[in-house]
């Protein structure tokens, strides 16, 4: 997949084409130089007919979670499968020092978490996978997600671990790219993915941009066990 070089990193959209979701997915590349604001491309996503009460996307197809175990914040090793068993899960990939999708997205989910009660929150697991694992080490992703979910899940370690389990989900995840000047930039699915418990599946899918009230709103659905 070829990319336009800019002047100065910025974030971009790119276009897995019909992985298995069967249509196009918004990538963001961000960069730790910074200087960007996120392109507003809009990402066209199959939607089966539904009256669901959701307001996220409602897949088509419904993903596997990945099986997938690397470590986590404390340097241990964490099973995703295992550990989130029984609680929805929302899986992002990106890497803290990217300076806009990241950040945004998962402050946004901190924001809407903190409107639910503590019982509300005890059903839901909020997981951030490092796209750039030799600078996210466990210490670092954890101060980063200190800023916003205490309770978040951070996972690191190796990248073809990483990327193999992003694929099937249509989220394609690129080598971390060092500039000169030591900017880093890597390639990620920007889009929050939903997996509910009462089979481990994906359901729902949220882009970037998608509002703390969309967050708030489908949050409480979930924890209160509302199917979709």
């Amino acid at each position: 997949m070829a990319s336009l070089r800019r002047p100065r990193p910025r974030p971009r959209l790119l276009t897995a084409a019909a992985l298995v979701l069967g249509a196009s997915l918004a990538l963001s590349a961000c960069s730790s130089s910074g200087g960007g604001t996120q392109d507003s491309g809009a990402a066209k996503v199959s939607k089966k007919a539904s009256t669901s009460q959701y307001r996220g996307t409602v897949l088509s197809k419904n993903f596997e979670k990945p099986d997938l175990v690397l470590d986590d914040t404390s340097g241990q090793p964490y099973d995703l499968r295992a550990r989130t068993a029984g609680k929805t899960v929302l899986l992002f990939f990106g890497y803290t020092s990217c300076p806009d999708v990241c950040p945004t997205t998962m402050g946004d989910i901190g924001v809407a978490m903190a409107k639910l009660t503590p019982e509300q929150r005890e059903k839901l697991a909020v997981v951030f996978v490092s796209t750039d694992p030799e600078r996210d080490t466990p210490q670092v992703l954890r101060t980063w997600l200190d800023s916003m979910g205490k309770d978040f899940v951070g996972m690191t370690g190796d990248l073809a671990k990483v990327k193999a389990a992003a694929k099937p989900l249509g989220i394609l995840v690129e080598d971390p790219v060092v500039d000169a000047k030591g900017a880093v930039t890597s390639t990620h699915g920007a889009q929050v993915l939903a997996f509910l418990p009462g089979d481990d599946k994906a359901h729902l899918l949220y882009m970037a941009g998608t509002s703390v009230d969309v967050y708030r709103h489908d949050l409480e659905l979930m924890a209160n066990g509302v199917a979709v």
